[in-house]
């Protein structure tokens, strides 16, 4: 009998992946959110941490971006 598991699923590019898989193991057991590796590009996550994902995503983008200085 198969087992189902609901989650979040997300598709990004290797870099993203490994930024999600890399915050994930920056976390105590208990707030692990990855369910399952799906493949480089493809996760499978806690359904309640699609937030938080998106704020690290977000933070991470604005500390990489370039600003012309004035």
């Amino acid at each position: 009998m198969a087992n189902a598991t609901k989650g979040l699923f997300i598709a990004c590019d290797i870099p993203m992946a490994q930024f999600i898989v890399n915050l994930n193991a920056s976390k105590p057991p208990s707030q692990k959110f990855i369910i399952h590796v799906l493949d480089d590009t493809h996760l499978l996550v806690q359904p309640d941490s699609g937030g938080t994902i998106r704020a690290a995503i977000s933070e991470f983008r604005d500390k990489n971006s370039y600003e012309k200085p004035a």
